[in-house]
């Protein structure tokens, strides 16, 4: 399997290169970022090996689709669509994260448009998940206006609580394929 590069009405999603990789480990490492990633903030060493395994293992073995977010030549994010990590969700979730710089244009609602079309379109899933902590309202709110829908809660170890939201293939929304 190797991730296409995909293209919204903006943005470009590409494999990353290896020159990508202090791009990458800088919008890791803002905290604005990292809080709503995974178990949050990482050290930059941990970053920049997470980098090395986008190669080492993700691209290396196939295991899933995982993009640089460019507008023009700057990267400006990042995206994937994976088999869901969590026990709560049997499925792909999508992952999309931004830099602070960019917020606020629609890029996420370009991109999280785009990965769910992917599932559906070119991975024949019927299914797409995306697993986002409570307090991370835009996020929840970008998801909802794209047809996403709460499913269920779940309380993380730390006690902080994860909504689980999903959108069926066959429970398109008017608009959904538009950027907004």
């Amino acid at each position: 399997m190797t991730t296409p590069t995909l293209h919204t009405g903006r943005l470009l999603l590409e494999p990353y290169t290896p020159a990508d990789e202090d791009g990458f480990v800088a919008l890791f490492q803002d905290t604005r970022v990292s809080r709503w990633i995974g178990d949050g903030p990482c050290t930059e060493a941990e970053d920049r090996a997470l980098f090395g395994r986008v190669f080492s293992k993700v691209y290396a073995q196939g295991l899933f689709d995982v993009w640089a977010v460019r507008q023009g030549r700057r990267l400006v994010g990042h995206a994937e669509i994976k088999p869901s990590p969590s026990p709560d969700v049997d499925g792909h979730e999508i992952v999309y994260a931004l830099a602070p710089a960019v917020w606020g244009q629609g890029f996420g609602t370009e991109i999280a448009q785009t990965l769910t079309s992917y599932g559906f379109d070119v991975l024949g899933l019927t299914e797409v998940h995306a697993t986002v902590a409570a307090e991370n309202t835009a996020s929840l709110a970008l998801l909802g206006r794209i047809g996403f829908r709460h499913v269920r809660d779940t309380v993380e170890d730390d006690g902080s609580t994860t909504r689980v939201l999903t959108r069926s293939a066959c429970a398109g929304i008017a608009g959904a394929d538009q950027p907004r």
